[in-house]
């Protein structure tokens, strides 16, 4: 049987090294063929890596997927329960190795569904600090954002205003 591996992490300070060796092990030790696809710096909104292996499994070029945890694979719980619901009924295997999920018994079905209520939940509970400090931080005076480049010195278009940083 064939695998894909998907490993991703949020930010390029962070490794997925941790994650690949533990699924490549696992692979190893199940007689599995795989490929592993790694994902740093995901946005919001893409994942280019995620929808190429998405695309990959649909197209049958692999058995199933292996992945480490259910959040490192869907933001959302519906974009979760979506994407493992359509590879369910198409018999491509899906494996969450550290939430031990297997998705062929109505047990690991349910087991599914509230751990991906938990990992959005987990998810929704970082966003709402995060907000909270950042309103803090604003109420305090600091400045948000990045800090100015040297290309912050040239004239910028946005939203049909002309801007000039000082330098």
């Amino acid at each position: 049987m064939k695998y894909a591996i998907y490993c991703r992490v949020s930010t390029s300070e962070q490794h997925t090294d941790n994650q690949r060796i533990r699924l490549e092990e696992y692979a190893k030790r199940q007689g599995f063929l795989f490929e592993t696809y790694v994902e740093t710096q995901s946005s919001r909104k893409t994942r280019p890596i995620k929808a190429n292996v998405l695309n990959k499994l649909r197209l049958r070029e692999y058995d199933g997927v292996i992945i480490w945890k259910l959040d490192r694979w869907a933001r959302s719980l519906q974009e979760l329960t979506l994407e493992i619901e359509e590879l369910y009924k198409k018999g491509i295997s899906f494996i969450s190795l550290s939430d031990n999920i297997d998705l062929t018994t109505a047990t690991g079905r349910l087991q599914f569904q509230i751990l991906g209520a938990f990992a959005e939940f987990e998810r929704n509970l970082i966003r709402e600090r995060t907000l909270e400090g950042l309103a803090r931080a604003k109420k305090q005076g600091k400045r948000l954002g990045r800090p100015k480049g040297k290309k912050d010195s040239k004239v910028r278009k946005k939203s049909g205003y002309l801007l000039r940083y000082a330098k």
